[in-house]
């Protein structure tokens, strides 16, 4: 049987990158299911190891998309039966802007009816992440505050939920006031805006000078590095990302202040993390969204795996609103 899938043999611009090829399906191994792909985001986590960011740990030519939702068609040798026919996430397997995704069974996480499609194929970058660094990494609690930029995007309306589930307060960093409204009804207790006021006078005001307990760097470069002189002595600053393409000032701030520097990345977390506790994780989440305690980003608009090249354009556009862009098959 033969499937489209999208690739890429060298680093660049996604448009100019992306190829669609047709591939030959092999039968699910020993262990594996075999997923007909339905629904997948496209999240700037996909797109930046496209453009070469993380060129050292990416084995061209590749599958891009770490997202998605489908549906169980085959199943390996020791894998139930029951699971054909079953939507799941089929994650930490083979890239999912595919027709077919090939991966482990016991990482499959299955999805009740009460979800539908495009939440559901949201449910593992950015909320794993924020809900284990909320957590795990950093261990908020109420009473500390959380500074947080790149507001506007989806991982921070996660962080302005989570910080009212758990008891913290957020305070969210944008360069407008276009999500303002949003972001303080989904929890945040404050947005600064630095295109009108100074980031780090704005934080030693609202926290009373002490500055905030933690600080999660999505963006990196200059943004990142001066978040980092927002955090109070023995703080946790956070890199989780790179939105900017360019690294934080990591000597800067090693010599001019005195916080944690940690770096987390999603992958290190799956190789450390039993079976249970990966199954666990996501069944608390999809309790959250079926409770209405946690919301993920709605639908702008969705393109065939065919039209590839005009889905990412708009996913890198600002002519999006504020939901997500999804591939479709």
């Amino acid at each position: 049987m033969e499937a489209k899938s999208v690739k890429f043999y060298e680093f660049g611009i996604p448009k100019s990158v992306l190829k669609i090829e047709k591939r030959n399906i092999q039968p699910p191994l020993k262990g594996e299911v075999l997923v007909r792909m339905k629904v997948r985001p496209i999240n700037p986590s996909d797109l930046i190891p496209i453009r070469g960011a993380y060129s050292h740990r990416i084995s061209l030519p590749t599958v891009p998309g770490y997202e998605g939702v489908g549906i169980v068609e085959d199943a390996g040798e020791d894998v139930s039966r029951q699971l054909i026919g079953r939507r799941v996430l089929p994650l930490r397997g083979e890239g999912t802007w595919q027709e077919f995704v090939k991966t482990s069974a016991e990482l499959a996480i299955p999805i009740p009816v009460s979800i539908d499609d495009f939440v559901a194929s949201q449910l593992y970058i950015n909320p794993i992440t924020a809900w284990v660094v909320c957590t795990d990494v950093l261990k908020l609690k109420p009473g500390d505050t959380l500074i947080v930029n790149a507001g506007g995007s989806s991982i921070s309306r996660i962080f302005a939920q989570l910080s009212i589930i758990l008891g913290f307060q957020m305070i969210a960093v944008m360069r407008n006031d276009n999500y303002t409204n949003e972001l303080i009804e989904l929890g945040a207790s404050y947005v600064v805006n630095t295109s009108e006021t100074s980031l780090h006078s704005s934080v030693m005001e609202l926290t009373n000078g002490c500055g905030a307990t933690s600080a999660i760097d999505s963006v990196g470069g200059v943004d990142g590095t001066e978040l980092a002189f927002c955090v109070r002595h023995d703080g946790n600053f956070l890199t989780i990302g790179l939105l900017s393409g360019t690294p934080i000032d990591w000597k800067s701030i090693s010599q001019k202040t005195k916080v944690n520097v940690k770096l987390f990345h999603l992958r290190h977390w799956n190789r450390q993390v039993s079976v249970q506790t990966w199954q666990k994780t996501f069944e608390h989440l999809i309790t959250l969204i079926n409770e209405r305690k946690l919301t993920l980003m709605m639908k702008d608009s969705q393109y065939d795996l065919l039209q590839i090249n005009e889905a990412v354009g708009i996913a890198e556009s600002s002519k999006k609103n504020i939901g997500k862009v999804f591939l479709t098959s």
